[in-house]
């Protein structure tokens, strides 16, 4: 019988993190790629609401710009060629898109003065905005709702849309070093050292808001306590483990949709 992987440590050929292309030109594709095919996950996971939602990904070589999805191109039919390059100015510099104001309003501002954050992601999903509107926090309940034990955050704050980067600065600041936070009446927003990660924190983020609210529903659901919470985010928690997590749904992606990477 063949051994366990253990994720909670880097499985890179250059036993690195985050993995890194050998070249910036080689990096930055396969950071568009890899937002483009999250976006397309995100759309077969149902995540898209019209023109709301953004996902962002820093550029490896212009640290102050950053890729991002156009407003008004569905994510069950992104490409590669579809996705902009963004300055903390707010000026494209790249792709012909249009910018979601929104999209520039919150992820310049974690960008800006995040540095550790490489992609970030937030869309206006089912159960996630259901969750925000009763202003707490997740609680942990299942194995996979540690990995945001004392690692996200409530933004209590509801204003509108969020078109002023002096709110996205307050997002930015309350986010901080955590991986994850709910937006009150608005909906979630995760981050990642790499696409991957942000990905599958979203991703599962959802579930664990819908897997709470059926719980709550059905009854008074049992809490685990907080030491094994707290060993439990170790294990289910990690960066790496975030992005070992969205392999699978990444392949899965990338073999039904080759068509979305036009641009190599």
């Amino acid at each position: 019988m063949s051994e366990a992987m253990d994720v909670t440590e880097p499985t890179t050929e250059a036993d690195a993190w985050p993995p890194q292309k050998p070249t910036l030109a080689e990096e930055r594709i396969e950071r568009k790629r890899k937002l483009t095919a999250a976006l397309r996950a995100f759309g077969k996971f149902g995540f898209d609401e019209g023109v709301a939602g953004h996902f962002t990904v820093r550029d490896p070589e212009q640290l102050d710009h950053f890729w991002v999805n156009p407003l008004g191109r569905s994510f069950k039919q992104m490409r590669m060629s579809d996705l902009i390059l963004v300055n903390h100015a707010g000026e494209i510099t790249a792709g012909n898109g249009l910018l979601n104001q929104a999209a520039f309003a919150i992820h310049s501002q974690i960008h800006k003065h995040l540095p550790h954050v490489t992609a970030a992601a937030h869309t206006h999903s089912l159960y996630g905005k259901t969750f925000s509107t009763l202003s707490r926090l997740l609680d942990p309940l299942t194995q996979d709702s540690c990995a945001f034990f004392e690692d996200h955050v409530l933004f209590d704050e509801f204003s509108g849309v969020v078109l002023e980067t002096s709110e996205g600065e307050r997002i930015a600041a309350k986010l901080a070093k955590h991986k994850a936070m709910i937006l009150q009446n608005h909906g979630l927003l995760t981050v990642g050292q790499t696409i991957d990660e942000a990905a599958w924190w979203f991703i599962t983020m959802e579930r664990t808001c819908q897997s709470q609210l059926l719980a709550e529903a059905a009854g008074t659901p049992v809490l685990i306590d907080p030491e094994t919470a707290r060993l439990t985010q170790t294990q289910v928690g990690s960066k790496v483990g975030g992005w070992f997590s969205f392999k699978p749904i990444y392949d899965v992606i990338v073999a039904e949709s080759p068509d979305m990477f036009d641009e190599e």
